[in-house]
């Protein structure tokens, strides 16, 4: 009898072991779930670091300087009267981000395949050192430097409806910081190569993002910066 226990107590350990086993990496999986800025993203909702070739930082979080949520603010006529986001930027009449650029000088290279991924973004060619400039008001929500994007600017729209988002600077202007409250058309960086752009192509890659309820300034739904600035629905 006793030798039966034994080999009952034997079994009944095996089995919690094997349990505890086939379990743990679902548990693991859940606990790390939702911990970067990458994961969870919807076939709409894309990253911006992501579309540049790289994954979200993870030391990212979803907060904004104090300055930019204090600059935000609520509603707009012309956001009112609008009723999808192409027409809200369309209605505010966004300044081009290269000094000197004329929308006709502007090339269509949204939908442009990059690998395995779309482009989603405008690339704008001129000479290293030309001013990039705001294209709307709007707080300088994030300064962060990618292996992809190289140097980049995040801005917020005044209320921090959309991302405003500037990649591949030589350098940021003098005084630029994060929290900077920006007005349309002023100064934040220059032209360059920096990331992955090719060293002898300098050019601005411009993109707009709408933001989620959480407002992570690295992750949205793309707009088409084309679009945008050349009238086309």
């Amino acid at each position: 009898m006793r030798s039966l226990r034994n080999d009952k107590r034997t079994a009944l350990l095996a089995t919690g072991f094997l349990l505890a086993a086939v379990s743990l990496p679902f548990v693991a999986g859940f606990a790390l779930r939702g911990q970067t800025p990458s994961a969870g993203l919807s076939d709409k909702t894309m990253s911006m670091d992501t579309l540049e070739g790289t994954s979200a930082p993870a030391h990212s979080v979803a907060s904004v300087p104090r300055a930019c949520a204090a600059a935000m603010q609520r509603g707009r006529d012309d956001d009112n009267r609008a009723t999808t986001d192409l027409e809200v930027l369309m209605a505010r009449g966004l300044s081009l981000p290269i000094a000197g650029i004329r929308k006709e000088q502007l090339v269509d290279s949204f939908s442009d395949g990059r690998g395995a991924r779309k482009h989603e973004a405008l690339d704008i060619q001129a000479p290293r050192d030309t001013p990039v400039v705001a294209v709307d008001d709007g707080c300088v929500v994030k300064q962060f430097k990618s292996v992809a994007g190289g140097i980049t600017l995040y801005q917020f729209d005044p209320e921090g409806r959309f991302v405003y988002y500037y990649a591949h600077l030589e350098r940021y202007a003098d005084g630029v910081n994060e929290g900077t409250v920006l007005k349309r058309g002023e100064l934040l960086g220059y032209v360059g190569t920096s990331g992955n752009a090719p060293p002898n192509t300098p050019h601005l890659h411009f993109a707009i993002f709408r933001l989620g309820p959480e407002k992570k300034w690295w992750q949205g739904t793309p707009v088409n910066p084309f679009k945008v600035f050349s009238g086309q629905r």
